[in-house]
């Protein structure tokens, strides 16, 4: 019985060690990214840099404005296209559907979610740039929208879950019908989770490259409306970093250290919200 307790115990141990060392290793990767990020890219980070167009080729200076605005409207249509989908769908799955048609759409939103960008990228362009015959910001949104749909829409539904019992039936007996129920109590019980998905899905997209290349494409310019080709943060990192000038190469750095910043900042933003937990609504 000794001899098992001190293995047990040196498993246990050993365990929880090596548990920690993958923890640190998991943390000192982030920081040795974010550090070359700002040591390559930091002294790029300027006035110009968030101001200023990308200079002529062989010059000098400029900067990515033109992207930065690009990558907003980008993620702002795409918003508009695959969070309603996404909540709606997992709003259905949570409160209406039977065990089969759940499990076919879960399956297929798990799929879906699995399918690598370039080739939501590939059918994005057959479906919206070719009939059409030229890259849009609206054919750019519509490929990040389709990835945001399975993260929004199985959040959601995670979500809707785990709000009490007891609220839906304490409405549903009060008299309030099954959508009154959801639009009223359940829905504003899981806001904080609902909106920590939404910003996920953002981040999860707004690093996106190869989608963009074949939808968006690029633009060195301002992109006036949504059905001109327009420029973004991870297109423009991608073409400055192949390119043979040194210029191009430390702008690129600037670039993938905002872009990181962006993406950090709404992860921290989403966790915060998560923390606070689901929200209970007051009479």
């Amino acid at each position: 019985m000794g001899a098992r307790l001190r293995w047990r115990k040196f498993v246990s141990n050993f365990m929880l060690t090596m548990t920690g060392v993958c923890a640190v290793v998991s943390v000192i990767a982030l920081f040795l990214i974010l550090g070359y990020l700002v040591f390559n890219g930091g002294t790029s980070v300027n006035w110009n840099f968030f101001t200023k167009l990308p200079t002529p080729v062989g010059e000098t200076g400029g900067g990515m404005a033109n992207a930065i605005v690009g990558s907003a409207k980008l993620l702002l249509t795409a918003s508009l296209f695959g969070v309603p989908i996404g909540f709606l769908g997992g709003i259905y799955l949570a409160e209406f559907s039977g065990s089969t048609v759940a499990s076919i759409v879960r399956y297929s939103a798990d799929l879906l979610n699995g399918v690598p960008s370039i080739v939501v990228g590939i059918f994005a362009y057959s479906l919206v740039v070719l009939p059409f015959k030229h890259f849009s910001t609206l054919a750019g949104a519509f490929a990040l929208g389709l990835m945001m749909i399975p993260i929004t829409l199985r959040s959601t539904e995670e979500f809707l879950g785990a709000v009490p019992r007891m609220l839906r039936e304490g409405a549903m007996a009060l008299g309030a019908s099954k959508w009154k129920t959801i639009s009223t109590v359940i829905v504003p019980a899981a806001y904080r989770g609902i909106l920590t998905a939404i910003l996920l899905a953002l981040a999860r997209v707004a690093g996106e490259t190869a989608p963009l290349l074949f939808t968006a494409f690029g633009n060195r310019f301002w992109s006036k409306g949504w059905g001109q080709p327009t420029a973004s943060l991870p297109v423009m990192i991608f073409t400055y970093a192949v390119s043979p000038y040194e210029d191009w190469h430390r702008q690129a750095w600037a670039a993938g250290l905002v872009l990181l910043g962006l993406i950090l900042i709404i992860n921290i933003l989403a966790r915060t919200i998560l923390s606070r937990g689901i929200a209970v609504p007051r009479g």
